[in-house]
């Protein structure tokens, strides 16, 4: 009868801490009935019924899936908040950097060219 008594406390406080941290974890503007720091209040003062009431009552609904997308290759321009430049006026400068750096390369091909023409043939020794 001791383990039944056991075995009733352990899921217990199982179901406890998960109620717990299913309503931490949860979006505070998907939460029904009550604003989400009163659930956490009543799942700690309350620990079996408030975690019952918690997912009969309070927690989200699920959202039915929608289609899956692949992973993006570049997952850092799937911030909402990353800085964009809207128009070309706003990235003007980035743009100036980018024509300055390309005609640098091109200064840099036609030297390396004109020296070897200079140079002529090499010779291969044996």
């Amino acid at each position: 009868m001791a383990y039944l008594y056991l075995m009733f406390f352990i899921v217990a406080l199982a179901v406890w801490v998960y109620a717990l941290f299913d309503v931490i974890g949860s979006d505070a503007d998907a939460v029904r009935l009550l604003p989400k720091p009163a659930w956490a209040v009543i799942v700690l003062l309350l620990p079996k019924l408030g975690a019952l009431l918690w997912f009969a009552l309070g927690r989200p609904r699920r959202v039915e899936a929608g289609p899956v997308r692949p992973p993006s290759p570049f997952p850092e321009y799937d911030h909402p908040n990353r800085a964009r430049g809207v128009t070309p006026e706003d990235d003007e400068e980035f743009l100036r950097r980018c024509r300055e750096r390309a005609e640098e390369q091109r200064r840099r091909a036609r030297e390396q060219a004109e020296r070897r023409e200079e140079d002529g043939p090499e010779e291969t020794r044996p």
